[in-house]
């Protein structure tokens, strides 16, 4: 586990809000139904998805995404690899995903802090550190991503052009991504990484999001 894990306040006693980025871990509207709507359909999962489906994600937070992604598959074994800078301490996490009793939180919380998790549904690698000194590193290619950082206005880090340009190259052909920001510099960075992006309907309030697949 990293040093550097995740430093909290709690909205309504329920909603995990990052004191470094004051800014929520998952929508105060439906983390679980905005998950499913921005990352799965945004991906068209589980349409897509076969034996060792490689989901990539920049962000692993709550461990939300994953467990929402594990729980559409029946297809053999999914391959998820996230990259995280702050990771979150076991009690908080347990304590966020209570909020979502229809998910079995077991395949994550009876590994975690372990960062690499193993069984016959999943293979999981949470790659800790600085995500614009790891990805260049992976070896992986993704699938699908769900671009999944703190607001590009509180986090640019995990948003800028020369990041963008590892997640294309680090993406399988036809692979594609989904995020819940529809801001512009975000789309214009992944277009140049050489997807067809496409701005498309946002989450409850959300007018829009962005989607893009690999050309």
């Amino acid at each position: 586990m990293s040093d550097q894990t995740a430093q909290l306040e709690w909205r309504d006693g329920a909603i995990p809000v990052s004191t470094k980025f004051d800014d929520p871990y998952f929508s105060l509207a439906g983390g679980l139904d905005e998950t499913r709507h921005v990352f799965l359909q945004g991906n068209d999962l589980p349409a897509r998805y076969r034996d060792g489906f490689h989901i990539a994600e920049l962000g692993f937070g709550t461990g939300l995404s994953m467990l929402t992604a594990l729980q559409a598959f029946d297809h053999g074994t999914l391959h998820f690899t996230s990259f995280e800078a702050y990771p979150m301490a076991r009690a908080d996490m347990e304590a966020a995903l209570r909020a979502f009793p229809e998910l079995d939180p077991s395949p994550l919380l009876d590994h975690w802090p372990a960062t690499l998790i193993r069984t016959d549904r999943l293979h999981a690698d949470i790659i800790m550190g600085d995500a614009r000194e790891t990805l260049p590193t992976w070896r992986g290619k993704a699938d699908a991503w769900f671009l999944d950082g703190f607001s590009p206005a509180k986090n640019p880090e995990l948003w800028s052009s020369e990041l963008m340009h590892e997640v294309g190259t680090h993406t399988a052909p036809e692979g594609t991504f989904a995020t819940y920001t529809a801001a512009g510099h975000v789309r214009r960075s992944l277009t140049d990484a050489g997807f067809e992006v496409e701005r498309v309907k946002g989450f409850g309030r959300k007018r829009h999001m962005t989607i893009g697949c690999l050309r």
